[in-house]
């Protein structure tokens, strides 16, 4: 408490000595000043004097009396009209004023310095605290050592305050020269200098501030205050000569606007002036030169001249309007332009001379027109002339050529065909002589000065029109005549390639049959062959009288071409068949005849020696497959059934295997004839539906079997004899055994097994086994069903686990006879050895290592104590031992 007094005490004294520093500097203004803050506003009257300066404005009178009262009523008057300027003073009384209270004299002068200095800085619409410091910020942003964000520990190296004098009077600091790792250099260098430069008094002290751990934050800010109102002068000078320079300035733009548009307009009309009558002028020109050089510079000036003019004309307007809306908003007059330069002026300039440019250029389009079609004309003739002499070149050599006579039957179709075509553009061409003709007599008409050369040039071409018409009829006829000629042969070159082809076609499928190789598997299908090929060969004759007909008609071609002594070039067009190629083929047909037939007589009776061994197999597979079959079957009945003891059985096994061996003969012979049947690639047999792959895997399953079965009876022996068990229980076993594997693959599947232990009386349901008696299947079922009876799923598991461990859901009958041999047979059990124990430890739930060296052999004894693990229940004794787990793991129920 009394250190937190002290620390109240020492920032009372820091804030009395700001406070009655800024105080001072506002009253010294009326000519006074102050000591003690808390005794010179005792009376109030100082109290109204420091409100009249800071306010500039007239308070109440005070009272001059010295009594109490007096006092109070000049506080109470100067608490009013602080009040009054909208500060709300909490717990502050006039009272504790007169009373010297410095608590409450400081908080009355705080919250006056916050109203009349602080309050009312705005900076970048915010105000009082924050927009000082924004001010702050503003001021030292260029500073690179300045970081202001507060009003406390921002200032203690004194770089703030220097920056600010710096700032706005930067002759009276040094900057450069201070140094952040010397606050107190700085502070006293920015006290001093605000002091006797500033007429702002020293409010603080540096080494308070320097040794302060967090500076009080309303003494800087009263202070930094006292900064701002002493630039506050200098900034607005700043604000008036900024004002004015920029009024004069947009007075010197709109001025500078204003001589620009006069001469951009006196330039523009001075263009217009001198365009015009260069547009009016409609001296026409003789040559077409002439006129297009006159075109040309008309282009040049819209491509050249005019385009910078519209610009101008353009940016004049754009001009006249910026300069106006300025003038407008700066509060000017409107600008008039002198006189004659007005926007209006300039734009009906402006027409006028687009009006003679529309006129100008529409002259001068009609005038090249005219010139143009003169030429036009004549060039029109001299192109037409030049296209028909060109194509008329060489067409009367053309027509005259006997190319004709050696000409074959498609050349001169070809020849009659272009010959068409020549006609029908011989037709097209007679449009443009008449046009040439057309021409030139609207030339003639015209006076064209070169009228005699064109009417020369059109005269020839008549003449040569004519001379073509003669050649082409006569050309037309001598190709009709050497048609019809060559026509006759080409209908007898046509039926012998419809008919050689098929004939030859035939004769070459008939060679490809008759020496392709065959692959038969059966002696069907070499009969088939032989059928087929019997009927090829009645087909002959009739297919050589096919063969004498196309030869005629080759012969009647020679005929005509010797008569009328055409001149034939090449060969038949329709065909590459000749007579040669014909004859040649069929020759080769009648030689490959007799060889198919000595090639199918061989192949038949390599069938037929096929088909020999393909029986001979059969007809041992078809025995020794069902005997095999057969013998599977007997071997599962007789492990099924129960005749006599299981030495019989074995016995009558034993004889059974060894006629089953006896006949391995049979089998070997089998092989033989399967071997005979490979070796000559047979691979399918009609006779048998045995293959020697069914034969041996039967013959190994029947040895399997056999072994098997002997095996189970003589486990079944050992089972028996190892248990004690009778042989009336074994066929009870059996029987049992027999009849729920109802599909008799010596297996029974879980459920099967479920209902044979069911049958046996298992009661799995309570997870106990009683002997209830022997009941049928489903005698048994019934009764359970209807006296709701529900088997135990966990029992039955167990079970499941012991017989079937592997998990494959089935149980054999030798597992089956391990289970029933376990459960039926006297052994013992985990209990009856504790039972035991506990008989020869008196009673008691441990026994002592002496009490079993007493009762057993040495050696068991031993075995006894060295695995019987500490007894730990409460009534233990020094050594006892636990024969109750010990006996639990001899069973497999704990580990030793």
């Amino acid at each position: 408490m009394k250190l937190v007094k002290h620390t109240l005490q020492y920032k009372l004294l820091g804030l009395r000595h700001t406070f009655t520093a800024w105080c001072n500097s506002h009253l010294r203004k009326a000519g006074t000043q102050i000591e003690n803050i808390e005794e010179d506003f005792r009376d109030g009257l100082k109290l109204m004097l420091l409100l009249e300066v800071i306010s500039v404005q007239a308070s109440h009178k005070p009272s001059r009396g010295k009594m109490r009262v007096h006092k109070i009523s000049n506080v109470n008057k100067a608490l009013d009209y602080i009040a009054s300027k909208g500060v709300r003073l909490v717990s502050i009384g006039a009272e504790e004023i007169v009373d010297g209270n410095a608590k409450m004299t400081l908080g009355m002068i705080w919250t006056i310095i916050l109203r009349f200095a602080i309050q009312d800085i705005s900076v970048e619409e915010t105000s009082a605290k924050e927009g000082l410091l924004l001010w702050c910020q503003r001021k030292t942003a260029p500073y690179k050592n300045v970081n202001i964000q507060n009003f406390h520990i921002s200032w203690k190296d004194g770089l703030g305050f220097c920056a600010l004098i710096h700032r706005h009077r930067p002759e009276l600091i040094d900057y450069g020269k201070l140094r952040k790792d010397d606050p107190m250099t700085n502070l006293n260098t920015a006290f001093d200098v605000a002091e006797k430069y500033l007429d702002i008094p020293k409010m603080l002290d540096a080494e308070d501030i320097v040794g302060t751990v967090r500076p009080d934050e309303k003494a800087i800010m009263t202070y930094v205050s006292s900064f701002y109102h002493a630039f506050s002068g200098a900034q607005k000078a700043e604000t008036a000569a900024n004002r004015i320079c920029k009024v004069l300035a947009v007075n010197q733009e709109n001025e500078q606007l204003m001589e620009d548009y006069e001469k951009l307009a006196s330039d523009l009309l001075e263009w217009i002036r001198r365009t015009v009558p260069w547009l009016e002028n409609r001296a026409p020109e003789n040559t077409m030169q002439a006129m297009q050089q006159k075109l040309e510079d008309f282009r040049d000036y819209r491509r050249m001249h005019k385009p910078p003019k519209v610009q101008e004309k353009c940016q004049l307007e754009i001009n006249f309007n910026t300069l106006q809306t300025k003038l407008r908003l700066s509060n000017r007059p409107a600008f008039m332009p002198s006189e004659g330069r007005m926007v209006s002026d300039i734009n009906n300039a402006w027409g006028g001379l687009e009006h003679a440019e529309k006129g100008y250029e529409e002259w001068l389009l009609n005038e090249i027109r005219r010139l143009e079609r003169l030429d036009h004309l004549a060039e029109k003739f001299r192109q037409k002339a030049a296209i028909h002499e060109a194509w008329t070149a060489g067409k009367e050599g053309m027509l005259q050529e006997k190319d004709f006579e050696t000409a074959s039957l498609s050349e001169i179709k070809a020849l009659l065909k272009k010959h068409e075509a020549f006609e029908s553009d011989l037709a097209a061409h007679q449009d443009r002589v008449e046009q040439i003709a057309a021409i030139a007599q609207e030339l003639n008409e015209l006076d064209y000065y070169d009228s005699p050369s064109v009417n020369a040039r059109c005269q020839c071409i008549c003449d040569q029109w004519d001379a073509l018409g003669a050649l082409t009829q006569k050309r037309s006829e001598a190709l009709e005549r050497t048609e019809k000629l060559l026509e006759t042969i080409d209908q007898l070159y046509l039926e012998f390639a419809k008919r050689a082809a098929p004939f030859n076609n035939w004769m070459e499928g008939a060679m490809e049959d008759l020496q392709d190789t065959f692959i038969v598997h059966t002696i069907e299908e070499i009969q088939g062959l032989s059928t087929a090929h019997e009927q090829f060969k009645a087909t002959l004759p009739e297919a050589d009288k096919e063969r004498q007909a196309i030869l005629g008609i080759h012969n009647e071609i020679t005929k005509i071409v010797q008569t009328y002594h055409v001149n034939m070039v090449g060969t038949n067009p329709y065909t590459t068949i000749n007579p040669q190629e014909i004859n040649g083929k069929w020759d080769k047909v009648r030689q490959l005849v007799p060889q198919r037939d000595q090639a199918l007589m061989e192949e038949h009776a390599r069938q037929q020696n096929n088909e020999r061994l393909r029986k001979q197999f059969a007809g041992q597979a078809n025995i020794i497959g069902p005997w095999i079959q057969t013998k599977m079957e007997e071997i599962g009945r007789i492990s099924i059934e129960m005749h006599g003891t299981l030495e019989d059985q074995l016995t009558h096994l034993r004889q059974y295997e060894k006629s089953i061996v006896n006949y391995k003969p049979k089998i070997d012979q089998l092989e033989v004839d399967h071997q005979l049947i490979q070796e000559e690639l047979i691979f399918d047999n009609k006779h048998t539906n045995y293959t020697m792959e069914h034969i041996r895997v039967g013959w190994e399953q029947l040895l399997t079997t056999i072994a098997r079965t002997i095996n189970e009876i003589e486990n079944q022996v050992l089972t028996r004899d190892a248990k004690g068990i009778s042989q009336d229980q074994m066929n009870e076993f059996r029987a049992s055994f027999n009849h729920f594997d109802r599909d008799h693959s010596g297996k029974m599947g879980a459920e099967e097994f479920k209902a044979c232990l069911i049958s046996l009386g298992f009661d799995i349901a309570n997870d106990a086994q009683k002997r209830t008696g022997m009941m049928d299947a489903e005698d048994f079922r019934t009764c359970l069903i209807s006296m709701g009876y529900n088997m135990g799923e966990a029992e039955f598991s167990r079970i499941m686990s012991i017989v079937d461990p592997n998990r494959l859901g089935v149980v054999t009958f030798q597992a089956f006879i391990d289970f029933m041999s376990r459960e039926t047979a006297d052994t013992d059990t985990a209990d009856q050895v504790m039972a035991s124990f506990k008989v020869l430890a008196g009673d008691k739930n441990y026994i002592l290592a002496d009490e079993l060296r007493r009762e057993l052999p040495p050696d068991q004894a031993e075995y006894c104590i060295a695995r019987m693990a500490p007894y730990c229940g409460p009534d233990a004794v020094p050594g006892a031992l636990d024969y109750m787990s010990f006996s639990t793991a001899l069973y497999g129920e704990s580990d030793l």
